[in-house]
């Protein structure tokens, strides 16, 4: 769009506005405005020329973050997953805040093809499915193949040129050797899928052990769930995984919590953070957790020591930096995938960093996506202290 537009839309008052980039996860600035679906400025509403906005947003002194991105799910088709039998779980992880999912498999779908021909055609099908239809508003990236045996160069090819970008769980199916998963891996990064192994014990039948051997041969993109989905490997195999591998550090809410703060420490210790990257592990066999990165990010801030600003930026411009995405972040260019939350009512903490620090979820206010917004005073959170408002907005 072109710098001089009128805004469509701003956020004024904002009382604390966190960036997602850990090098500068907060910023000096009060106001957001964006128009066709993208940021264009941030900075101090004096200083900014918001005249003709569509849609003026006032903060009330709440706080904005990058909307958060779940680098894990397991999705089927639509807004539904057979794993619970559930319906709305998407819609109610945007009352969560999550703005963006990101497939490892979809893994759940009843009768799942394990052919080639079948399990091309599949992942196709969720890539177009998800990219013609976002479930709530949220960006689903869908279409990533469990990888069988019997798979060549040539199917890697023919996926990418159909638009799939992403691999499943490596170990979800049966390749699960080694050098067998090192090949799928190595073709899949020639076409450009961005690829994730499964890490520890089994998790639904046809599923095996992944242990660090193997992660490390495979050299997939990202550790998936190096804190077990859900049963951890042993804390001397994660401290290898960390110290010996350079990819993502996945930690997701339906693995081992005691293994999720070991990854998180020695990732300190290694003064390499921005490896660190937060997913639910969900639908799955302990059902779909709406609010699972708002709780991991608490568990985090309050156990692991670590700021909650810090934690934010892990499921925000992390996540969207390891996988190549453009939000995440909050800067002129970016999509406007924001959440305003605020301190919970009755939080024993004076700030929303200071509560998340201490273990209480924020409460979400609105969550926008592209500049449109999806969700007002969610449904799943407690409720926040200060709520957003709509001053005006155009007919």
């Amino acid at each position: 769009m072109s710098a001089t537009a009128a805004p469509e839309l701003v956020i004024r008052n904002i009382g604390l506005l966190i960036s997602g980039d850990l090098q500068r996860p907060i910023l000096d600035a009060d106001t957001v405005v964006a128009a066709g679906g993208f940021i264009t400025a941030v900075g101090r509403e004096g200083d900014l020329d918001l005249a003709g906005a569509a849609t003026m947003i006032d903060a009330h002194g709440a706080a904005v973050t990058p909307g958060l991105i779940d680098s894990h799910v397991h999705p089927v088709f639509a807004d539904w997953t057979p794993r619970q039998n559930q319906l709305g779980w998407i819609d109610s992880a945007l009352n969560g805040g999550v703005t963006t999912m990101i497939s490892a498999g979809e893994v759940h779908l009843p009768g799942r093809p394990k052919d080639i021909t079948g399990l091309k055609a599949h992942a196709i099908t969720a890539q177009r499915a998800f990219a013609n239809a976002r479930p709530a508003g949220v960006k689903v990236l869908a279409g990533a193949p469990v990888v069988e045996r019997g798979m060549v160069e040539s199917d890697f090819a023919e996926l990418a040129a159909a638009g799939v970008t992403l691999l499943g769980e490596v170990g979800l199916g049966s390749v699960k050797a080694a050098d067998e998963a090192k090949q799928m891996v190595a073709w899949a990064r020639k076409y450009g899928l961005r690829s994730t192994i499964h890490t520890g014990g089994p998790s639904i039948p046809g599923s095996g052990l992944i242990d660090k051997d193997v992660v490390l041969e495979a050299d997939a993109d990202v550790i998936g769930h190096i804190n077990g989905g859900h049963t951890a490997l042993p804390l001397a195999q994660i401290t290898c995984l960390c110290e010996r591998c350079s990819r993502a550090i996945e930690l997701v809410h339906n693995g081992n919590l005691t293994a999720a703060l070991h990854a998180l420490r020695l990732a300190k210790e290694l003064k390499q953070l921005e490896r660190v990257i937060l997913g639910t592990d969900s639908p799955a066999g302990s059902g779909v957790q709406p609010l699972g990165i708002l709780r991991l990010i608490a568990m985090l801030a309050s156990l692991g020591e670590i700021g909650a600003e810090t934690a934010l930026c892990f499921a925000t411009g992390n996540t969207a930096r390891i996988h190549g995405l453009a939000q995440g972040i909050i800067a002129p260019g970016r999509p406007c995938d924001v959440v305003i939350m605020d301190t919970a009512q009755h939080s024993a903490a004076p700030t929303l960093l200071k509560s998340i620090e201490a273990g209480d979820l924020p409460g979400i206010g609105m969550v926008i996506i592209d500049g449109v917004i999806c969700a007002h005073r969610s449904r799943n959170t407690p409720p926040a202290t200060r709520l957003p408002e709509v001053m005006r907005r155009s007919a």
